[in-house]
């Protein structure tokens, strides 16, 4: 049997593009309307994508673009809460969300992800993020950001214990060290999936390290075929280390594509989005994921300065930094660039364009699916649903139905012994 790709739809409000919110034919209240997102969840869903993902941040981690920006994208649901309602509203797909090990605790997270499995029968999986932006750790009493070796400590043991509690593993004595203390075992029977599905999204070192010894599926941003076959066959290269066989994580990149019937007309549809960037909002947005104070002082059309290195997300501050010397963009180029996809990769065309692309990178070995990023909802995702899936399937490429039940089924992953 030909092998298949993997996909999630990437759930965020209006949409990826930073200006999706802006666009007319966007939801704009979108955050909070929860027929929005059953909506979207039933359209990834009929299309048989194995999972729905929603990212999350405990702050306005982008309160520095504007305020109609702000209000319009910011607010949300919970999303652990949100995939909660999700559940009762489909039957197969996978229910993923973004929780932090900087601001949760271990037998708190275990439980709640572990009832989400349970209500939606074995579907939920955890996003695992050590939280990147002094924003955040604001909201949580802290005196700022942790040092960036010391929040993947924290995360490595965080998810050591977790996993002990779903498996049931940590013994009599429990488990009891300087950063945490968990006496009793969970008040809920084994996952329907043997263990919700733990996804990870750092590609730094340590963030590697953790992902090759705890991940069961991974997302990644990269720009190039090139980058992501280094990233792919890093993370692979580094599981034997912890007894693991490399189809034991599946690797996502995230893409953001643009799709239409004609190439002019998907790149019509781009260009209009890409109208709607304010230069300030493009360069504050850009400024908050190189986590620096503020790119404004710096000549719009002159090159990105040198930067320092950053306690931040310095996987992201890498990839920006090498596509601007790289391509020799000035710093108005690549804030346009980049708030279009927000770093990831970007797909303009029809719906064989699209689909060679994929192919492309899911046979050249350097992905084994996708993380999906609509521009804007619904219309992106409807068209990649309509135009680009079903190429897919002509191609053997992927699924025409759900073969199982459970998440761990969709994505091929061994039930945990």
């Amino acid at each position: 049997m030909t092998p298949q790709m993997k996909l999630g739809a990437f759930l965020w409000a209006t949409g990826h593009h930073i200006a999706a919110w802006r666009h007319p034919k966007a939801h704009v209240t979108a955050g909070i309307d929860i027929d929005h997102y059953i909506q979207l969840a039933r359209t990834a869903e009929a299309a048989k994508f194995d999972m729905i993902f929603c990212e999350d941040a405990a702050g306005l981690r982008e309160a520095n673009i504007g305020i109609a920006s702000q209000t319009s994208r910011s607010i949300g649901f919970e999303p652990i809460s949100l995939l909660s309602a999700l559940a009762v509203q489909t039957s197969r797909i996978g229910l993923v969300s973004t929780a932090s090990t900087s601001y949760n605790e271990p037998y708190g997270l275990a439980r709640t992800f572990l009832s989400l499995d349970h209500l939606s029968h074995g579907r939920a999986g955890w996003n695992l993020v050590t939280s990147a932006s002094p924003i955040e750790a604001a909201n949580f009493g802290a005196t700022g950001l942790k040092p960036h070796a010391d929040r993947y400590e924290r995360a490595r043991e965080f998810a050591e214990v977790v996993t002990g509690l779903w498996h049931g593993k940590l013994g009599a004595s429990g488990h009891d060290s300087q950063s945490f203390s968990v006496r009793d075992p969970l008040d809920l029977p084994r996952s329907p999936q043997g263990a919700p599905v733990m996804v990870q999204a750092g590609a730094s070192d340590v963030g590697r390290d953790l992902a090759a010894r705890t991940a069961d599926v991974v997302f990644t941003a990269a720009q190039t075929f090139e980058e992501a076959k280094a990233f792919y066959d890093d993370l692979k290269g580094r599981m034997v280390s912890y007894g693991r066989e490399p189809d034991d994580i599946k690797i996502m990149p995230g893409v953001s594509p643009v799709v239409a019937e004609t190439e002019a007309e998907a790149q019509e549809k781009f260009e209009a989005l890409q109208e709607l960037i304010p230069d300030d909002v493009g360069v504050a947005l850009l400024s908050s994921y190189l986590s620096i104070s503020d790119l404004r002082r710096y000549p719009i059309d002159g090159p990105l300065p040198e930067l320092p290195e950053s306690e931040g997300m310095k996987s992201r501050q890498a990839l920006i930094v090498e596509q601007s010397r790289r391509d020799g963009l000035s710093i108005r180029q690549l804030a346009r660039h980049f708030a279009g996809a927000r770093g990831h990769w970007r797909i303009v065309g029809t719906a064989a364009q699209v689909a060679d692309e994929l192919q492309a990178r899911f046979e050249g070995g350097a992905a084994d699916g996708f993380n999906v990023m609509p521009s804007y909802f619904p219309g992106e995702l409807d068209a990649f649903c309509e135009l680009v899936v079903p190429e897919l399937q002509r191609r053997g490429l992927f699924r025409r139905d759900y073969e199982g039940r459970t998440l761990r089924d969709h994505l091929g992953l061994k039930r945990p012994a």
